[in-house]
């Protein structure tokens, strides 16, 4: 019977295999631990941190680049509307500038619209002037000039003015518009005739009244306006009556309709007291 041959050497005692098991295991735990630390700080940016650039000012497209050469994101979190800043730009940013984070972090941002909002414009009529202007402050509107005219009361408003055009109460305009304010200053003792109305549109009607130093008083309609037919109005009827002589700042009302024929038949002799 063949004769087993014996393994020879250290390796081939218990000890041996034993202590090459013992090797091997701390060579792969090694091996897996080396692996498992790179993942990780390649995942996280371990202890890796940059400083986040300024963005405010910066439109989104702008701010994307710049934050990406820091290896950062950008992320528009909401919008609002500010004058400080040029419609369609970032007005804050979280993180702030030149603090820190990691790489590959969202920068959040806080847009300013890219058009301004619109706001309804009160109803100003014999308010006085300084509640009028800080109503309109209020809403984003700016007064930035005032007419003083004749009228039956001072300090009150007569009007508002959008590019020298009456602005009625309820339209819309975006933040910002600058406005012109009609304040009476009382009556006064010149006597003025009575410019002549018929035919013309609300808002002509009332321009003329200012050029002559008068104040537009209560505006009837024969038919309730709707926002398709309400600049289609023209005066048939107005009280005074075209011609006659009062006080400057005194007020002149109307009769309005959408019916021309009106203008011609009306004759305007009507008093006072029946005139509504």
């Amino acid at each position: 019977m063949a004769q087993k041959t014996q393994k020879s050497g250290f390796w081939g005692t218990k000890i041996g295999f034993v202590t090459l098991n013992v090797i091997l295991a701390i060579a792969l735990c090694t091996i897996l631990l080396v692996v498992l630390v790179s993942w990780l700080k390649r995942y996280t940016d371990h202890a890796i941190e940059v400083e986040i650039p300024q963005i405010t000012g910066l439109y989104p497209e702008e701010a994307a680049v710049l934050l990406s050469s820091a290896q950062l994101e950008l992320e528009i979190s909401d919008s609002t509307f500010s004058h400080k800043v040029p419609l369609g730009t970032i007005v804050e940013q979280i993180p702030v500038a030149e603090s820190h984070a990691k790489r590959g972090r969202k920068v959040y941002a806080i847009v300013n619209a890219k058009t301004r909002q619109k706001v309804a414009v009160p109803d100003l009529h014999d308010m006085s002037y300084r509640q009028a202007e800080n109503n309109l402050k209020r809403l984003g509107l700016v007064v930035d000039s005032v007419i003083y005219q004749p009228s039956e009361f001072r300090d009150l408003v007569i009007d508002l003015l959008k590019d020298e055009e009456p602005v009625e109460a309820g339209t819309y305009l975006e933040e910002g518009t600058h406005l012109m304010l009609i304040v009476g200053t009382g009556k006064r003792s010149e006597m003025v005739a009575v410019p002549d109305l018929r035919g013309r549109s609300v808002k002509e009607a009332r321009r003329m009244l200012l050029d002559h130093r008068f104040t537009f008083g209560v505006c009837s309609y024969d038919v309730p306006p709707t926002e398709e037919t309400e600049e289609l109005y023209v005066v048939y009827q107005q009280e005074p009556e075209a011609g006659k002589l009062y006080l400057e700042g005194s007020s002149v009302s109307v009769k309005v309709s959408t019916d021309l024929e009106k203008t011609i038949t009306s004759d305007n002799e009507t008093d006072e007291e029946n005139f509504f």
